[in-house]
C-alpha cells in the first residue's frame, strides 16, 4: 500500500513539473536556418556556335542617273559565330564575329533595257559587332551593332535566252544593327533567335562580258537566324 501511494505521488509530481519543463524548452534560443543558395546563370566567358536561317536583300540598280528598277534577293544562310561576354549584375556586354555562307538571289527586268534582266546574288556575309543586353538569370535580351560585309555577284542576263551578257563581283562593307534573345537551356549551352539589318549603301560596279556596263547599285538586307552557342567555363555562380 505504501508503494502504491509512493508511485501515485511521484506521478502527480511529474505531472506538475511537466508544464515547467515545457516552458523551459520553449524558452530555448531560436537558431536561424542557413540561407538558401540560389543558382544564377553567368553569361561571362568565351563562346562559339552555329546559326542558320534566311534573309533578303533589297537591290536598286541605276545607270547614268536612270533607274533600272529594284529587286529582292532572298534565300537561306548557315554559318558560325565566336565571341566573348562579361557580366556586371544583370547587364551583359559582349563582342562577336560572325561568318555565314548565303544564297540570296533575285532579279528584275531592266526599266531602261527591256532585253536585260539584272540579277544580284549574295554568296556570303560577315558581321563584326559589339552588344549590350539585360539578363534575367538564364534569359538574355540584347541589342548589337557594328560593321557588316557582303560578297556579291552581279549579272546581266538575256530576257530571251537567259544567257549571261556581263557580270561583276564585289566585296562590300557597311554597317549593321540587330536584336536577339538567348536562353541558357543546359550547363554551358544556350539557344536563341536574332534579327539583323544590314546597311550596305551604294557602290558603282562595272560589269563586263559581251558588253561593258557600269551601274550604281544600292543594297540593304534583313537576316533572321536561329543560334546555338557553347560557352567555355562554369555556367552558374552562387547567389544568396
Amino acid at each position: 500500500m505504501k508503494k502504491l501511494m509512493l508511485v501515485t505521488a511521484s506521478l502527480f509530481a511529474l505531472g506538475a513539473a511537466a508544464p515547467a519543463v515545457a516552458a523551459d524548452l520553449a524558452a530555448r534560443p531560436y537558431t536561424k536556418a542557413p540561407p538558401m543558395v540560389q543558382a544564377a546563370y553567368d553569361w561571362s566567358g568565351f563562346y562559339i556556335g552555329i546559326n542558320g536561317g534566311g534573309g533578303t536583300s533589297h537591290n536598286s540598280w541605276d545607270i547614268g542617273g536612270l533607274s533600272e528598277g529594284s529587286h529582292d534577293a532572298t534565300g537561306g544562310t548557315v554559318g558560325g559565330q565566336v565571341g566573348y561576354r562579361w557580366q556586371q549584375g544583370p547587364i551583359v556586354f559582349g563582342v562577336e564575329a560572325q561568318g555565314n555562307w548565303a544564297d540570296f538571289s533575285g532579279d528584275n527586268v531592266s526599266n531602261v533595257f527591256a532585253i536585260d534582266r539584272n540579277r544580284t546574288k549574295i554568296d556570303a556575309f560577315g558581321l563584326f559587332t559589339g552588344q549590350i543586353g539585360y539578363a534575367w538569370n538564364n534569359a538574355l535580351l540584347y541589342v548589337k551593332g557594328g560593321a557588316a560585309v557582303t560578297d556579291n555577284k552581279y549579272s546581266i542576263l538575256s530576257t530571251i535566252t537567259g544567257a549571261q551578257f556581263a557580270s561583276a563581283t564585289e566585296t562590300r562593307w557597311g554597317g549593321t544593327v540587330g536584336v536577339g534573345f538567348e536562353y541558357g537551356f543546359a550547363p554551358n549551352w544556350s539557344a536563341g533567335v536574332e534579327y539583323d539589318h544590314l546597311f550596305m549603301g551604294s557602290s558603282t560596279n562595272t560589269l563586263t562580258g559581251a558588253f561593258v556596263q557600269t551601274d550604281n547599285i544600292k543594297q540593304d538586307a534583313d537576316i533572321f537566324t536561329a543560334r546555338v552557342n557553347y560557352k567555355f567555363g562554369g555556367p552558374v555562380v552562387a547567389r544568396y
